[in-house]
């Protein structure tokens, strides 16, 4: 995981939604670390510890003690960040919202599949897009209002995210491979600066079973956090990207820091740290 090779002169953050004396104190012994600090900004339990002595021994132990961990950097600050991009499906939102429209027609079984193959990468995200749009024609826009109004959850620790990021001076993307229904919804709902989404083509009511307009996928995800990432970032500043799917990897490799949150294996592979315990909110303590 690149979470465990950040470079020299950088702390130990461990983070869970309980983490217990003795497990700290041990983790301390195998980290050498010098002392201890816990952390505030996460609704989770989060500590830094300085020094990063036996990086092998300390992976081993906190993916035996269910923590999330990172290596950061000493000078890495929250108030560097000047963009935080965020996918939306099983990340800003704790459900895969073309799931839950297909659920209403029956065949969530059938797209589910899909979806999660694609999210693996081991099908093109716009042919499977086409795909499981194709499976909703016909159904009523109702549909989408329900899932919104009734299954829609943020993820935990969402909103902590964004308004820490706010305070620092952040301007946040929320960039989707969903559809502009939820996202023009959440932008206003969570105060996002800006989205970019598929549109779903509705006449009369009803999903026609296809998609207008350029597909968002993985390339086109990476561009538009390119355009804000040259724009806003200057001199020391630092563009974050997170995400858990496949086709969120272009964007990932773009941004100075990158985020797995409850990723499939091949983004935790390549993202600078991984978040598989904790809420959003911990993507915050990944900064002095």
């Amino acid at each position: 995981m690149a979470s465990a090779s950040a470079a020299s002169g950088a702390d130990l953050v461990v983070q869970a939604p309980d983490i217990d004396t003795p497990a700290l104190k041990m983790l301390a012994r195998i980290a050498g670390a010098r002392d201890i600090v816990a952390l505030t900004r996460a609704g989770t339990q989060a500590f830094r510890l300085s020094g990063d002595e036996r990086r092998d021994a300390v992976v081993a132990f906190c993916l035996e003690a269910g923590l999330d961990f990172a290596f950061v950097p000493r000078d890495r600050r929250l108030d560097r960040v000047r963009l935080v991009a965020f996918d939306m499906d099983s990340t800003l939102i704790a459900i895969e919202c073309i799931d839950e429209i297909a659920d209403m027609q029956g065949i969530k079984p059938e797209i589910a599949a899909v979806t999660a193959s694609a999210m693996r990468g081991e099908i093109d995200f716009g042919e499977s897009l086409e795909r499981r749009v194709a499976l909703l024609r016909g159904l009523p826009v109702e549909a989408l209002e329900r899932v919104y109004d009734q299954r829609l959850a943020l993820s935990p620790g969402a909103e902590r995210m964004l308004a820490g990021f706010r305070r620092a001076g952040a301007r946040t993307l929320l960039v989707s491979g969903g559809f502009t229904f939820f996202t023009d919804r959440l932008e206003e709902r969570l105060g996002i600066d800006h989205t970019a989404a598929n549109r779903l083509e509705i006449v009369d009511g009803r999903l026609t079973g296809r998609v207008t307009g350029e597909i968002v996928d993985g390339a086109a995800k990476a561009r538009a956090f390119a355009r804000l990432r040259d724009e806003l970032r200057h001199g020391d500043a630092i563009a974050v990207a997170i995400g858990d799917g496949a086709n969120d990897l272009p964007m990932l490799r773009l941004a100075d820091i990158s985020v797995a949150y409850r990723a499939k294996a091949v983004v935790r592979a390549e993202a600078t740290h991984a978040i598989d315990h904790c809420g959003l909110d911990a993507v915050l303590n990944l900064f002095a």
